[in-house]
């Protein structure tokens, strides 16, 4: 994921990743050529061996397209697959300690809600993004944090790290946040809902 002068989006798995979800991102990423430039392999309640498994295909799809492949919440998971990086929430751990774990290469991506203290913090510890949200009421994940847009404008201004948007994030919302100066917005619910090839051509309008 690099610095970019244009926004581009960050695509969230679904919870259910099994099944012909490999050939949904495949149709997904080659629609978003060129926008679609991260995805993050998000499961819960399976044990290490089997997410593993179920990021193989997704794995191989995404360096197919020369799309980073972002593991959420698990340091030992990214590192087992080569990850090219990892997310981490506020309870997923210490930046620092991650780093040198996973080497300069990985890139390591933060939750920081609405905080600009958060997001400071975890530039300071050598994060390669900073992502702020939930920006609207999302079907994936419940958050109580709802920042403005502002809070991205006062980031791309001050701070060289990419800032990511997320939460509920949907073509007919994201013009603010794209205008604030996010560098990618993170979107799951608004693609994997419904035709994913239509979505992304309904964001790359929205977002141009």
């Amino acid at each position: 994921m690099t610095d970019q002068s244009s926004c581009q989006l960050y695509l969230i798995s679904p919870l259910d990743v099994g099944g012909d979800f490999a050939d949904r991102l495949d149709r997904a990423l080659a629609a978003g050529e060129g926008l679609a430039t991260a995805f993050q392999f998000r499961v819960k309640d399976v044990d290490q061996h089997e997410a593993a498994r179920l990021a193989a295909p997704l794995q191989e799809v995404c360096a197919a397209r020369d799309v980073a492949f972002i593991v959420n919440d698990s340091v030992p998971l990214a590192k087992r697959l080569k990850a090219d990086g990892v997310h981490l929430g506020q309870a997923d751990g210490d930046v620092r300690e991650a780093r040198e774990e996973l080497g300069r290469e990985m890139q390591i991506g933060v939750t920081c809600h609405a905080s600009r203290h958060f997001a400071m913090e975890a530039g300071e510890a050598g994060a390669d993004y900073v992502a702020f949200g939930a920006f609207f009421p999302s079907e994936t994940k419940l958050s109580d944090h709802r920042p403005e847009p502002e809070l991205l404008e006062w980031w791309s201004n001050l701070f060289e790290i990419p800032c990511v948007a997320i939460g509920g994030i949907a073509p007919g919302n994201c013009a603010p946040l794209v205008k604030a100066g996010a560098d990618f917005l993170a979107v799951s619910h608004a693609v994997w809902g419904g035709d994913e090839v239509t979505a992304i051509e309904a964001f790359r309008k929205a977002m141009a």
